[in-house]
């Protein structure tokens, strides 16, 4: 507890009866853990070959649940605790790729809330055991297009709270400041030769935080573009592309904590300023070579992160430009062992990322620019030199 939370529980007791118990405690526990965690840290990755380009990965993966959501799963523990919608007991539900999940079992756990995670059936086998250890039960279905109903169906039949983290993920965080991720990586970039950065690359799962990052960057005003990786099926492109919110995705993400088969209600492609769109074997290429690079593995969201990074650096290169570029370790590779990293389960899905990674060796290695095509499209309503307000 923070020394003004104490001093006012013990030095104003006329107003106790006034307190919300068991909410009140439990707003204190996650902000004390918050306390406790120190922000993550801001790697920069030296590249000789890209003179004049900065490149640095926040990395994610070293939160206490070994993931990005876990500053999501805190925000929304905070905003339904805030609006009324968890008590002393209350059941919480959560659809989920996996590591969402595993962050709000981490905290349902803190506070003493059953946890129910709703998620496919494909999910990693490290995710699923994480999620018990935390004290939650894994519900897994077959078809990910039923994961929102499932989930609103088990609250309702359990008198629970369906966290719904596809909705609130942009409205829990204050994009502000409160130190939300892009806050912390302007604070960390201040002492480093080009402290504002060209572009902030990130991939979206639910949407929120490239949502927090886009109106930031408005907020401040500040020159940064957000550039949104996306993944092979997924529908956030082509909502982006067409200006469409209904397109959809029949094929589920063969890449964990990114791509949804909807345009889900917190991305908000307004604030977006381009999209890439990234195949999946290029994705697995990515985070090999980074994962070699950094001597530790990384998850594949990373690898689809850092796959549109370099295709933003090889553009700076080729017009002549210096200046920095961000993205995010989003989450461990050790939670997909046995899935991206495994040449068995590759191999049965046909993919080889092996002539995608010789093009990005050589390009981080020598300059060479990689020749792979990448589907790409900027948003016309945000382009530089677009008339201001009228």
């Amino acid at each position: 507890m923070s020394i003004g939370r104490t001093s006012f529980r013990h030095n104003n007791s006329s107003l106790l009866s006034y307190r919300r118990g068991w909410v009140d405690e439990a707003v204190a526990a996650i902000e004390a853990e918050q306390c406790r965690t120190a922000d993550t840290h801001l790697i920069r990755l030296i590249v000789p070959a890209l003179a004049g380009i900065d490149i640095y990965l926040k990395d994610e993966s070293t939160h206490p649940t070994g993931s990005l959501k876990h500053r999501l799963a805190r925000s929304l523990f905070l905003y339904a605790l805030c609006n009324g919608q968890i008590h002393e007991g209350t059941p919480v539900v959560e659809a989920s790729s996996g590591s969402t999940a595993v962050s709000e079992a981490y905290f349902a756990q803190m506070i003493g809330v059953p946890f129910y995670a709703v998620m496919p059936r494909t999910t990693s086998a490290e995710k699923i055991a994480a999620i018990e250890h935390y004290g939650g039960k894994c519900h897994l279905i077959d078809d990910g297009r039923a994961l929102y109903s499932e989930a609103a169906a088990l609250a309702t039949r359990l008198n629970g709270h369906y966290m719904d983290q596809f909705t609130f993920a942009e409205r829990a965080t204050d994009w502000r400041g409160n130190n939300n991720i892009v806050e912390s990586i302007f604070t960390q970039l201040k002492g480093e030769p080009r402290p504002v950065p060209d572009w902030i690359v990130m991939g979206a799962g639910t949407g929120g935080t490239s949502a927090t990052i886009g109106r930031y960057l408005r907020y401040r005003q500040l020159p940064t573009q957000l550039c949104i990786a996306d993944v092979e099926h997924s529908a956030f492109f082509d909502c982006f592309r067409y200006q469409d919110r209904s397109r959809t995705c029949e094929r589920p993400s063969l890449i964990e904590g990114v791509g949804r088969p909807r345009c889900e209600p917190s991305f908000v492609p307004t604030v977006v300023d381009r999209m890439m769109k990234i195949p999946d074997v290029a994705t697995i290429a990515a985070m090999n070579v980074l994962s070699r690079r950094l001597r530790r593995p990384v998850g594949g969201s990373t690898g689809t992160n850092f796959l549109a990074l370099c295709r933003l650096a090889s553009e700076m290169c080729s017009a002549g430009q210096a200046g920095s570029l961000v993205t995010l370790i989003c989450d461990s590779g050790e939670r997909y062992r046995q899935t991206y990293y495994k040449p068995e389960w590759l191999k049965a899905r046909d993919i080889d990322p092996t002539p995608y990674e010789a093009e990005l060796i050589l390009f981080l290695e020598a300059g060479h620019l990689p020749g792979f095509p990448i589907a790409d499209v900027t948003n016309p309503l945000n382009a530089r030199g677009a008339a201001g307000p009228r």
